[in-house]
Parts: C-alpha cells; sequence; structure tokens
C-alpha cells in the first residue's frame, strides 16, 4: 500500500520519530513522510510511534491508498525532497 504519514509530536521527542519514520517511509518535508510500505510493516511503525508519542499531546496521521498512481500529488513551490521511483 501507499502511504502519507504526517505528526504533531512535541519538541523533545521529534529527533525519534523523525529517525523512526524515516527508517520505514521516504522523508519529504517537515514532519510528512510517503512511500509504498506492506501492512505488517505499518502496524509495526505504528506501534514503534505510540512508544515514542504522548498520545494526551501528540498526533499521528496516515493516510492510506492502495497505489501511488491513485493519488494525485501537486507540489506548489520547492520540492523538499524529491522521491525518484526506481524501477
Amino acid at each position: 500500500m501507499y502511504v502519507i504519514l504526517v505528526y504533531d509530536i512535541g519538541e523533545k521527542r521529534v529527533g525519534k520519530m523523525l529517525k523512526l519514520c524515516r527508517a520505514y517511509l521516504n522523508w519529504i518535508q517537515n514532519s510528512v513522510f510517503e512511500g509504498e510500505i506492506t501492512e505488517a510493516k505499518l502496524k509495526e511503525l505504528v506501534a514503534r510511534a505510540k512508544k515514542i508519542m504522548k498520545q494526551e499531546d501528540d498526533s499521528l496521521i496516515i493516510f492510506k491508498s492502495r497505489d501511488q498512481r491513485w493519488l494525485d500529488k501537486q507540489v506548489v513551490g520547492k520540492e523538499r525532497m524529491k522521491v525518484d521511483n526506481f524501477l
């Protein structure tokens, strides 16, 4: 599946969350990640993220699609981290 993940997390925990998300997805802008991931890996990522988060203060939002081609993406301005698909 293809996901877009965004988080809003306390400043003290941002570094840990950034490192975690980069291990699974492509970092595209500040707290935004995207990429292909299996359901099992996504569950693993969420479980690990919950250990970092303070659930009463922080949030993690995941948008899911079956495939990237079903997502129409438009970048206005500078694209921070270009994601190239290699075959």
